[in-house]
């Protein structure tokens, strides 16, 4: 039994190689591995960059919530925080200019204005976090599509290893056993791409969801603000 399935994994005599298994299959096959190999060059290449994205991002949004709600001088602290894309900066500016808007005529609809600011502030912290997970769809995608990509290869290669029998008149586990071998490589590579996709996609939208929340909590505080300064005038 153990000979068997060293026989079907190309170990007799040998280690199991990638390479060989990759250069050894069929034209179709190794379509469907380059795919999977450059997809999940891809989706490693966006979970190094998105960790660290998001790192920065806290921290700089704890650092301008801090230095906002402490200081005076706020047009020209979110126009710093705007001119380095920083949400809640963004989001500041929608809430304040609307704000400015409603109040710059007379008489002031107050209730109406509470209402506008509210609503472009919510609109804004929307969009920040749209653009924020707009990278993760792709994870979501090879996560989902990856593994039957993959069963797709070794479906073909396994049908390429039947017709091999056929040819050849000889129904040999040396005939069959190294393209059926190829053709389970291509699973085991669309599941290499996927697992990590699925994980970092679970992982990246549970964190993109508590930076929106922070974004929520921190629209609801100047929104509070810009409504007792509303009751002044």
């Amino acid at each position: 039994m153990n000979e068997l399935l060293l026989t079907m994994l190309g170990q007799t005599s040998e280690r199991l190689d990638p390479l060989r298994l990759f250069l050894d299959a069929d034209i179709v096959v190794q379509a469907v591995m380059l795919g999977l190999i450059v997809a999940s060059i891809w989706v490693w290449m966006i979970i190094i960059s998105f960790s660290l994205r998001i790192g920065k991002l806290r921290r700089r949004t704890i650092a301008f919530e801090e230095e906002f709600w402490s200081t005076k001088e706020h047009q020209a602290l979110i126009k710093q925080g705007r001119d380095d894309e920083l949400p809640p900066a963004n989001v500041a500016w929608a809430g304040m200019s609307e704000w400015r808007h409603s109040t710059s005529t007379q008489p002031i609809d107050r209730d109406g204005t509470r209402q506008r600011v509210a609503g472009v502030m919510e609109s804004q912290v929307a969009a920040e976090a749209d653009e924020l997970a707009e990278r993760l769809n792709f994870l979501a995608t090879v996560g989902s599509v990856a593994p039957f990509v993959g069963l797709f290869g070794t479906v073909w290669g396994i049908m390429n290893s039947f017709f091999q029998i056929g040819v050849q008149e000889s129904s040999s586990l040396a005939v069959v056993a190294p393209g059926i071998s190829e053709a389970l490589f291509a699973t085991a590579i669309g599941l290499f791409a996927a697992i990590p996709a699925v994980i970092a996609y679970n992982r990246f939208s549970h964190k993109v969801n508590r930076y929106e929340a922070r974004l929520h909590r921190f629209a609801d505080k100047l929104h509070a603000r810009l409504s007792r300064e509303l009751e002044k005038k």
